[in-house]
């Protein structure tokens, strides 16, 4: 009698991967439009890299998470991994600096 098992896990695996990729563009879109809105001078006021940096960076990281599953790398490959280390140091770091720089609020 064959299992039906390995047939459904992969199939629950491609699900999640696909899941979990979708997640990557979303985060990068976002990284990328919260960039593009940005005052130009508030990168220099935090001390980071350029504005154009991060915005090539973040779409460099896009273009690649959107394309790596045509490149044979399946939904996650190493340039989606890096790509969302990208997006998440911009996200988590970058971007509540900058906050702080324009309005001149804190998180307090």
């Amino acid at each position: 009698m064959v299992s039906a098992v390995p047939i459904f896990y992969l199939r629950v695996e491609n699900y999640i991967s696909l899941s979990v990729w979708i997640f990557c563009l979303v985060l990068g879109a976002a990284a990328f439009l919260h960039c593009v809105v940005q005052r130009t001078d508030a990168f220099a006021a935090i001390g980071t890299m350029s504005k154009s940096i991060w915005l090539a960076m973040i779409g460099g990281g896009e273009l690649l998470t959107a394309i790596s599953p045509n490149l044979g790398f399946g939904f996650l490959g190493i340039f989606s991994l890096i790509a969302v280390g990208i997006f998440a140091v911009y996200l988590l770091d970058i971007r509540p600096a900058l906050r702080d720089a324009v309005d001149g609020h804190g998180s307090w």
